[in-house]
C-alpha cells in the first residue's frame, strides 16, 4: 500500500514520542485527493477503499509505518510556551513521491498524544474542510503549501461549543519541522539535539548548505529567504494566515496550519479575521514583520552553531542581525516586484513602487475588492475604453481611480509591450478566483449539515484549483460577499 522510508524517527528521542493513532468508530472516506495521490505514487482506487479509509482514519497501521508525535515549543501571540507538540496529530511516516521528493504523511485528529495537554486529540469536520479547501487553493495559486490527501469522517462527535461531526485530515508536507521544534530543544539546553535537527533539515530541505563553509549560517540564510518569498506571495494574493506563531512556521518554507486564515475581500492593510487575534498582531500588513520576529527566535536557537568558536558569540549575533536585515530586504523586494508584475510593469524603474502602492492606498480608501481590482485591471487596454467600466464600478468614487489609471497608462507607454502580451502576463499573476470567506463558510455549513452535502465543496474545489482561468460559468465565485454574507471572524480548529 505504502512504502515508507522514515528518517525523523531516527533523530534524538527528545524530539518525538512514539504514539499509535486512536481508532475511530466508523471511518468513512469523505474525499480523496486523486491528483495528490498520483503525485505520491499511490493507487487511488486502493486508497478510496474501506481498507484505505481505515489507514487514513487511524484504525490500521500500514506496513512500515513508525507513527510518532513531534515535540515542539512555540511563541503563541508573543508568549513562550515551552512544550506544545502534536497534541492531536500523528506523523504516520514518510514516503518518496514520483519526483523523488520526500513527503510526510500526517494524520490530524488522530487522538490523544503525550502532548495533548488535556485535549481530546480529535478534529471537527468543519476545520478539516477548511484546511482541505485552503490548501488546494494555495496549491492552485502556486504557493508552497501543505496539502490534504484525504478527509475521513469518524462516525463520532467531538465537543467544542456544541457537538460536531468528527473527522481526520490526512495531510502531506515536505516536512513538519517548525521554528518551535528548534525552540523546544534549545530551551532544554540540548545543543546536541539542536545540531542533529539542523543537520537533518540541511540534508532534507537545503542540501546545498552542506557544502558551505559555515553550513549553519547557510541554513539560516536559506530558511530566511524561503520565508521572505512565501510571505511576499501571501501578501500578493491578499492572504492572511491569522496565527503566525513560531510553532506554525515551517522550516521547509511551506504554508502550514490553516486555522483562522482568510483571503481579503475589500482591501485594507490592517485586515484581520482571527477571533483570537484581539490586538491585530497577525493582521495582513504585519505579516512580514512577524516573519522577522519568528526568524529572530530561530536565530537565538542556532546562535551556538552560528559562531566560529565558543568565544565568538557576539560576532555570531551581529551576523544573525545582518541576516535578518537581508530577510527584510528580500521580503520587501519580492513584494514590490510582485506588485509591479500585478500592474503589468515588466521592467521596473524609478517611481514604479510608488505607483503600485498608490493604487493600494486608493483601494483602501474606497474599499475596493483586492482580487477583482487587479484582475479587472488586467483587462484594461493602454487607451481608455468601455472596458474600464467594471473596474471603475469597484470604487465608490470612480474619479479616485481615474487619476491613477491615467498615470498608469502613461507609464505603460514606456514598456513597449503589446497590450495582448501585457494582459496575458497580468492574468498569470492576478487570479480570478480565491476561496472567499463566505464561500468557504457555505461549503462548511453544507458539509457539516445533517445531509453532509458535499456538492458545494466539490464545486468550489474545481474553481480554486484553476484560479487564473476565466470561466463564465463560475462568475458567482468572483462575486464579493453581500453585507449579510460577510464573515467577520474566523476560528481556530482546536
Amino acid at each position: 500500500m505504502i512504502r515508507f522510508d522514515n528518517t525523523y524517527v531516527r533523530l534524538p528521542a527528545v524530539l518525538h514520542a512514539p504514539v499509535t493513532p486512536t481508532p475511530v468508530r466508523a471511518p468513512r472516506l469523505i474525499r480523496l485527493n486523486h491528483e495528490l495521490a498520483t503525485e505520491l505514487g499511490l493507487d487511488a482506487d486502493e486508497w478510496a477503499s474501506s481498507a484505505g479509509a481505515a489507514v487514513l482514519g487511524g484504525n490500521r497501521l500500514p506496513p512500515g509505518a513508525e507513527p510518532l508525535a513531534m515535540a515542539y515549543a512555540g511563541h503563541q501571540f508573543g508568549q513562550f510556551v515551552p512544550s506544545l507538540g502534536d497534541g492531536r496529530a500523528v506523523l504516520l511516516g514518510e514516503l518518496v513521491d514520483v519526483a523523488g521528493q520526500r513527503r510526510d504523511l500526517h494524520l490530524k485528529g488522530a487522538g490523544r498524544t503525550p502532548f495533548s495537554r488535556g485535549g481530546d486529540g480529535r478534529a471537527a469536520l468543519g476545520p478539516v474542510v477548511r484546511e482541505y479547501v485552503l490548501g488546494e487553493a494555495m496549491a492552485g495559486l502556486g504557493i508552497p503549501t501543505t496539502r490534504a490527501l484525504a478527509m475521513v469522517a469518524t462516525g463520532e462527535a467531538v465537543y467544542r461549543d456544541r457537538p460536531e461531526p468528527g473527522a481526520v485530515l490526512a495531510r502531506v508536507a515536505a516536512g513538519h519541522v517548525r521554528v518551535g521544534t528548534f525552540q523546544y530543544v534549545a530551551n532544554l539546553g540540548d545543543l546536541d539535539a539542536v545540531r542533529a535537527l539542523a543537520d537533518y533539515v540541511i540534508d532534507r530541505h537545503y542540501p546545498d548548505c552542506a557544502a558551505a563553509g559555515q553550513r549553519y549560517r547557510a541554513l539560516f540564510e536559506a530558511v530566511a529567504q524561503a520565508q521572505a518569498a512565501l510571505i511576499a506571495r501571501w501578501m500578493l494574493v491578499g492572504f492572511i494566515h491569522g496565527v503566525m506563531n513560531t510553532d506554525n512556521m515551517a522550516i521547509s518554507g511551506e504554508t502550514i496550519d490553516y486555522g483562522p486564515c482568510a483571503f481579503m475581500d475589500r482591501y485594507h492593510p490592517a485586515t484581520k479575521f482571527s477571533s483570537i487575534d484581539h490586538g491585530g498582531r497577525y493582521a495582513y500588513d504585519r505579516q512580514p514583520g512577524i516573519g522577522y520576529w519568528n526568524l529572530a527566535q530561530l536565530a537565538n536557537c542556532l546562535l551556538p552553531l552560528l559562531a566560529d568558536d565558543e568565544a565568538d558569540g557576539e560576532a555570531a549575533r551581529q551576523w544573525a542581525l545582518g541576516a535578518l536585515d537581508r530577510y527584510g530586504e528580500a521580503v520587501d523586494a519580492a513584494y514590490v516586484d510582485g506588485l509591479c508584475a500585478k500592474i503589468g510593469l515588466q521592467r521596473p524603474r524609478a517611481g514604479d513602487r510608488e505607483l503600485a502602492l498608490d493604487l493600494l492606498a486608493r483601494m483602501a480608501e474606497q474599499g475596493a475588492d483586492f482580487t477583482n481590482t487587479f484582475r479587472l485591471l488586467s483587462d484594461l487596454s493602454a487607451e481608455a475604453s468601455e472596458r474600464d467600466a467594471p473596474l471603475r464600478a469597484l470604487f465608490d468614487q470612480p474619479a479616485v481611480l481615474d487619476d491613477w489609471v491615467g498615470r498608469w497608462r502613461r507609464r505603460l507607454a514606456q514598456e513597449e509591450r503589446p497590450d495582448a502580451a501585457r494582459q496575458a502576463a497580468m492574468r498569470l499573476v492576478n487570479p480570478a478566483f480565491i476561496p472567499r470567506n463566505h464561500l468557504v463558510q457555505r461549503v462548511i455549513e453544507a458539509a457539516t449539515g445533517e445531509t453532509m452535502d458535499l456538492g458545494p465543496l466539490d464545486a468550489l474545489l474545481r474553481v480554486v484549483a484553476r484560479p487564473y482561468d476565466e470561466d463564465a460559468g463560475s462568475a458567482e465565485y468572483r462575486r464579493p460577499p453581500r453585507p449579510e454574507e460577510e464573515v467577520q471572524r474566523t476560528f481556530c480548529g482546536t
